[in-house]
């Protein structure tokens, strides 16, 4: 990664994979300080993805005025509720971290944004980015090569409950501001699901925002020179300046 210096890495928790990468923000930030990003990476929760996927965007945070803290967590076959209750451990520490006055912002990716929209409350603004949503219907049309039914290991009828658990559609939005991000042409996550999950969620009464793109492939929606960013940025400042 070019543009900034190597990470602080700190445990959250015994496993190899329970860890935080941390970068500071630019001393020289035109804003200042700003608050703290928490960036969640996808992968379609296979061990292989790691949270370098989440690395070229960091300098933009930093400079920016943000602190970045880039989650690692448990992931791979059979790891639910493990991965969810790893969330819940590194947000605890990151907020401990992170100065009240300051906004906390979590932005993830695919199931990244999944996380983020599980554990939104912790934050003070949530961006998810093509994030996935409703894990029955993910495993009914075979999304991620068939990561689902991979991930979970049996059917919507055979684990009920673990769906229910993992899939932001069926849980209560966040409380925090949300934006969300998906381009039509994403052959990954369908933009269909994103569709159901923002018309949930406003009948829930909940602050979200749709932002959707003629054009973002899927991997696209984390490349720092991507169009959304801009606005991205713009919705988080706003965020940041309350």
């Amino acid at each position: 990664m070019t543009g900034a210096a190597l990470p602080r890495i700190e445990p959250y928790g015994p496993h190899p994979d329970q860890h935080t990468e941390w970068w500071s923000a630019a001393p020289d930030a035109p804003a200042g300080p700003r608050g703290t990003v928490v960036l969640l990476h996808g992968g379609y929760w296979r061990e292989r993805f790691t949270a370098s996927l989440m690395h070229p965007l960091v300098p933009s945070f930093t400079a920016r005025g943000w602190t970045v803290a880039n989650l690692e967590y448990r992931r791979g076959p059979g790891t639910w509720p493990e991965m969810r209750d790893d969330l819940a451990s590194a947000l605890a520490a990151v907020r401990s971290r992170a100065l009240p006055s300051r906004c906390l912002a979590l932005v993830g990716h695919s199931v990244g944004g999944q996380l983020a929209l599980l554990a939104g409350e912790p934050g003070d603004a949530v961006v998810a980015l093509a994030p996935v949503t409703d894990l029955i219907r993910g495993y009914r049309e075979g999304i991620g090569d068939g990561a689902v039914a991979e991930f979970f290991g049996a059917s919507p009828e055979e684990a009920p409950d673990t769906y229910a658990s993992a899939s932001p559609l069926a849980q209560a939005p966040p409380r925090a501001p949300t934006l969300i991000v998906h381009g039509t042409d994403d052959t990954r996550v369908p933009l269909s699901h994103t569709h159901a999950y923002v018309s949930a969620a406003r009948a829930a009464a909940a602050d979200v925002t749709l932002l959707e793109l003629p054009s973002l492939p899927h991997l696209d929606a984390i490349s720092p020179d991507a169009p959304h960013w801009p606005a991205v940025h713009d919705w988080l400042d706003e965020r940041a300046n309350r």
